[in-house]
């Protein structure tokens, strides 16, 4: 059994290596949970603390405006592991601080089908289900099994399945009625060992057809890699937070009176109507590769704003709010951030 560690409560601690966007922040305290066998400990501190309270991951879909007055509790739980299988099905089990890329990754290597469409999304396992990432015709829920979890307050362990889980377009009820109420430890995948491929997106079928690739697990990931890496800047390089709205959803009836203005306008098919392409709006609006100052927006996608050495968050957020009253006036629609934005 592993031996509790005293965990280490430091103070003042720079959040730029924390978050993809860059920020140059500073966190008034910060503590990081490396070990299961910590959360005794750590739920004592959450409990004890007198100010705000936030859990970090990777980082990679946060925009803090300002320095943070508060407890960063970074999760650092590392792990991946088979659970059991039989001739159709494997479940497998990524600890929450586990690289979502990476784990998707292990999977794909190994030939079990189901989360190839999302390679390369930035983010942690244990977040993912929060906003129920997706791409390329592909959303997390799809393959989704069930989550390990504890309450903040009780301690209590407790597991939830799909079901329970409320998942909506980038929503689940962890952003809702339980948001702040449990912290993810790990997060449990229904993969096929005889996959069933999704290339519904043109792109995809362009991308293998272009590099002579049959589909497949391993080929499909190579090309949604490939179509990401060319559109999407490396925050190691560009500070970014991947798709920074939400693509949005609207009445078809709305979408139908757009159609006759703008015939071009890409459409899909959405459970509460039609959704468009948020970057396709921005892009109408004459916004990609617009600049103002160290914020900008990103001259091969419009959906994702970058910060170009210096920028600070709240000209990150000024620049989102230029795009939201741009959209609203020219299309009236309103765009929603997808990143979470701490002020």
């Amino acid at each position: 059994m592993e031996t509790a560690k005293t965990l280490k409560l430091q103070h003042n601690i720079l959040l730029k290596p924390y978050n993809t966007f860059g920020m140059s922040v500073i966190s008034r305290d910060f503590v990081e949970i490396t070990s299961e066998s910590e959360l005794p400990e750590l739920l004592k501190i959450i409990n004890q603390y007198p100010g705000r309270v936030m859990f970090l991951g990777g980082g990679s879909n946060v925009l803090f405006t300002r320095d943070f007055d508060g407890l960063i509790v970074k999760i650092s739980l590392y792990g991946i592991k088979t659970l059991h299988q039989d001739d159709e099905v494997i479940y497998v089990r990524g600890m929450a601080g586990e690289n979502w890329d990476n784990f998707v990754q292990y999977c794909v290597t190994r030939n079990y089908g189901g989360l190839e469409n999302l390679s390369l999304i930035p983010g942690n396992v244990g977040t993912s289900p929060i906003q129920n990432i997706g791409a390329y015709g592909v959303e997390l829920k799809d393959t989704f099994h069930m989550l390990e979890a504890v309450s903040l307050r009780s301690g209590e362990f407790r597991e939830f399945y799909a079901e329970e889980c409320a998942f909506g377009y980038r929503d689940s009820v962890f952003k809702n009625e339980l948001k702040d109420k449990y912290l993810i430890l790990a997060v449990i995948f229904k993969l096929n060992k005889r996959p069933v491929l999704n290339t519904s997106y043109g792109a995809i079928a362009e991308e293998l057809q272009k590099m002579k690739l049959s589909p497949s697990v391993k080929n499909i990931a190579t090309c949604i890699t490939n179509i990401r890496r060319s559109k999407l800047p490396d925050p190691a390089v560009l500070g970014n937070a991947g798709s920074f709205f939400k693509n949005p959803v609207i009445p078809a009836e709305q979408a139908q009176i757009l159609k006759v203005k703008y015939p071009e306008m890409p459409v899909y098919p959405a459970e509460d109507g039609v959704k468009l392409a948020a970057g396709w709006l921005i892009e109408q609006c004459g916004l990609k590769g617009y600049r103002s100052s160290h914020a900008g927006v990103h001259q091969n996608q419009a959906l994702v704003l970058v910060n170009y050495g210096h920028a600070t968050g709240s000209e990150i957020l000024a620049l989102a709010e230029l795009i939201m009253a741009e959209v609203s006036n020219r299309f009236n629609i309103n765009l929603q951030p997808e990143v979470n934005i701490i002020s």
